[in-house]
């Protein structure tokens, strides 16, 4: 893994009694919200090992809520997040369950609203406040959204990456991490590139530009 700077081995500035169960728990709400680009109606938290069995006692769920909220870890209104979430129409469902996960504290959120594809997102809490995205949808993929991070759903055909990534070096941004995931062969695939500057607009738009069935999110916890 790599870290930003000494903060990120510390943990970040947080309301709440654990960072593993608190700042954590927001950074992963805030990566979906983020991947899902909008405040969804219907948010389901299916929790894993130490998260399912003490979310209420260590406030994960309030943090998970917080940070789908749009929410950092440094916010004030944190405590009182589901109800801001029931205020604003959203309708929250923790799901203790049980599966073979790869860490403990790991949540699968599922995201849902009128109009728009459902999302599934699976994160683990690393501890110090560190993440890891370990899932989204189908694929399997692994970041940590400590970078600015652009997730492009494309078709999977020869030269695809050779073009995104000829992107990057036209537009003068450096590519500090990459994970690619495929369904098929010429599928359809999901490319997550971590950066270690923010994507211009000219990046954006020429990414945009190739043909190949593309979508792009882009996410930035900073």
């Amino acid at each position: 893994m790599r870290f930003k700077d000494v903060f990120s081995i510390i943990g970040p500035d947080m309301i709440g009694p654990s960072s593993s169960h608190t700042a954590g728990a927001v950074r992963i709400g805030l990566a979906a919200r983020q991947l899902f680009g909008r405040l969804p109606q219907r948010a389901e938290f299916y929790l894993y090992g130490s998260f399912a069995e003490t979310y209420q006692g260590h406030g994960t769920d309030v943090a998970l809520a917080a940070g789908l909220l749009g929410w950092g870890t440094d916010n004030e209104r944190i405590p009182q997040a589901l109800t801001a979430a029931e205020e604003l129409g959203v309708e929250l469902v923790f799901i203790p369950s049980q599966g073979i996960v790869g860490h403990p504290n790991t949540v699968r959120i599922c995201l849902k609203a009128e109009g728009i594809a459902d999302l599934r997102v699976l994160g683990t809490s690393i501890g110090g406040g560190n993440i890891e995205i370990v899932g989204i949808d189908d694929f399997d993929v692994r970041f940590s959204a400590s970078f600015p991070t652009m997730v492009i759903t494309h078709s999977d055909r020869v030269g695809m990456l050779a073009e995104i990534t000829a992107c990057f070096s036209q537009n003068g941004v450096n590519i500090g991490s990459m994970d690619v995931d495929r369904r098929s062969r010429s599928g359809e695939a999901l490319t997550v590139i971590e950066a270690d500057s923010s994507f211009p607009e000219e990046l954006v738009q020429a990414i945009s530009a190739i043909k190949a069935d593309l979508s792009m999110r882009i996410l930035d916890l900073s």
